[in-house]
């Protein structure tokens, strides 16, 4: 057998995305819990939104205590919803397609009037750039 036709060993699939189950939970409510970090702090209800079956959050407010700053830190955490506690891993994004799209996102699924301003916010400059993904770590 020749050098190149020898069988390349299989290679694990990595899951980079929820559970089909998960995912409709997420479609279903407007608000989860998110905890950064390992140790058993609360949960603090955010918005977020899906966006091509990937799940991305904005902070608010970007404090030093934050939720955000702690996943800058220690990428590891849980996300709270419907009463299921699920361990992720966050991952911080860039690029301007993206920040439109989870803009876009925002603006579909809040579309309450009281909800306008705070869909304005997370479309700032500031805001977009702390746009962070949220991977499961099964």
């Amino acid at each position: 057998m020749k050098e190149t036709e020898r069988a390349r060993p299989k290679q694990a699939k990595i899951r980079r995305g929820f559970p089909a189950t998960v995912l409709s939970l997420l479609l279903e409510n407007r608000m989860l819990g998110v905890r950064a970090g390992t140790e058993g702090h609360r949960f603090t209800g955010i918005w977020f939104v899906v966006v091509a079956g990937r799940l991305f959050v904005r902070p608010w407010y970007d404090k030093p205590t934050g939720w955000y700053r702690a996943f800058a830190r220690d990428p590891r955490g849980a996300i709270l919803v419907s009463e299921l506690e699920i361990p992720v891993r966050a991952r911080m994004t860039r690029g301007e397609r993206l920040y439109d799209a989870v803009d876009a996102a925002y603006s579909a699924k809040y579309t309450t009037k009281a909800s306008q301003k705070w869909v304005l916010g997370f479309a700032l400059p500031r805001r977009r750039k702390t746009t962070t993904e949220l991977l499961p770590t099964n």
